[in-house]
């Protein structure tokens, strides 16, 4: 079997282990999980440094489990939150869990010949414990010593909002969900990121405790670019994996972004492109950084990972839109998104259709006269949706309105103005 630990390693996914007798367990084929927790119906970016890794681990052999935590995600992880979470309805749970099922079941291989992957929720063991019956087989295992000395548990404890029992609480259910899997599944691996260190740990003293069989944890590093902003966060709003919440364009352009001090580690942790040819585009980017090929070769890659081919050629034709490319293909919804940030106006349909393109484009206020409007189409530079308007007589036609909905004008190579049809 490929060693694991070392592909973690070179793929920059790797943070620490808490046992070095672990590379040696893992020569072997071994049942691993991760957790996510339903706070939305969408994973994010940030999700996607976990399912990368389990990822690894199934094309290395090993059988992968993702535990989604309908029961857990009622209380939330306090685990790198500086304060305590607004908690959720069952119903909200529910529905996210569904989204969350959705996103996975797109990276993880489910049919597998000899290692398939498996999708459980700890609700449907959790919700058979009473109160009491948790605290006496459970609860009497962990040490407040213990529990006081976790990093999540002393950060919040000394800020300002403190800690609920609700959310100290969680790091015992997480803990059983450990020794569940391991009785069901014989899972010996659990993996997250370095703030689940913690969580982690518990639960490998709870199966030693109660199984006397020894389980391990891998942790990953929480991933933020050159400038310490966490992965997957753009201006305050989370790259999601859904594209209802963020779409094809937007998850496309967010990885294209990236910064050249972080493109090559980005390569290594998001794609499974190879070792050699991430180090052919590192050499690339430090010779030609204008021609971004690295972040091209990242964006592409990802998006169609996350979108299949369909949602990539979408992504592109609207970042094509941008730079002047033909608009066939789009959708009214997509050049919406694409033009979001550029002049707009609303019309009625009356006003557009059958109109002189060069006075709608002086009305629209994109030329500030139909003197200049038609100075700028006799000389070239008037686009209707990307394409040159021929003459000072060009009217709109009813199909130029995309989906009934939406004109975009343009005057030279970058002024855009986009036309909202009432």
């Amino acid at each position: 079997m490929s060693n694991i630990i070392e592909i973690l390693k070179q793929r920059c996914l790797f943070d620490n282990i808490t046992s070095p007798e672990l590379p040696e367990v893992l020569t072997r084929p071994a049942t691993v999980y991760a957790g996510f927790d339903p706070t939305s119906d969408s994973l994010q970016a940030g999700n996607f440094v976990t399912i990368m890794a389990l990822s690894h681990f199934q094309q290395c052999g090993h059988r992968v489990v993702a535990l989604v935590g309908g029961a857990t995600g009622l209380i939330g992880d306090p685990s790198g939150k500086s304060s305590e979470r607004v908690l959720l309805s069952e119903e909200q749970v529910r529905h996210n869990q569904e989204g969350i099922h959705e996103n996975l079941s797109r990276f993880l291989d489910f049919d597998h010949p000899t290692a398939p992957a498996t999708i459980v929720n700890n609700y449907d063991w959790l919700k058979n414990f009473s109160f009491i019956h948790f605290l006496r087989d459970v609860g009497k295992h962990f040490r407040m010593g213990t529990m006081l000395g976790k990093e999540s548990v002393r950060a919040r404890m000394d800020s300002e909002d403190g800690m609920s029992f609700t959310e100290f609480s969680y790091q015992l259910l997480q803990a059983y969900d450990f020794l569940h899997l391991h009785d069901a599944h014989d899972c010996r691996v659990q993996i997250g990121g370095s703030d689940q260190w913690g969580n982690i740990t518990a639960g490998i003293d709870l199966v030693r405790r109660l199984r006397g069989a020894e389980v391990f944890g891998v942790t990953m590093p929480l991933v933020c670019d050159s400038n310490g902003q966490k992965f997957g966060k753009s201006e305050g709003n989370a790259i999601y994996l859904d594209a209802a919440k963020t779409s094809f364009f937007d998850f496309y352009q967010f990885f294209i972004r990236t910064d050249d001090r972080d493109v090559i580690r980005f390569l290594k942790i998001f794609t499974f492109v190879s070792m050699e040819e991430i180090e052919a585009l590192e050499r690339a980017l430090a010779e030609a950084p204008e021609r971004r090929e690295a972040q091209k070769r990242l964006a592409e890659e990802v998006t169609r990972c996350v979108h299949g081919e369909d949602g990539l050629q979408t992504a592109l034709r609207c970042t094509g839109a941008l730079y002047g490319e033909a608009m066939e293909g789009l959708r009214a919804s997509e050049l919406l998104d694409v033009f979001s940030d550029v002049p707009s106006r609303e019309l009625p349909l009356e006003e557009v259709r059958g109109a002189v393109v060069i006075n709608l484009a002086a009305d629209a206020g994109l030329c500030s006269s139909r003197g200049e409007a038609r100075r700028l189409a006799q000389n070239g530079g008037l686009y209707l949706n990307n394409r040159r308007v021929e003459g000072i007589d060009q009217v709109v036609t009813e199909d130029q309105i995309v989906d009934g909905q939406v004109v975009v004008l343009r005057s030279g190579k970058k002024r855009y103005h986009l036309i909202r049809v009432q």
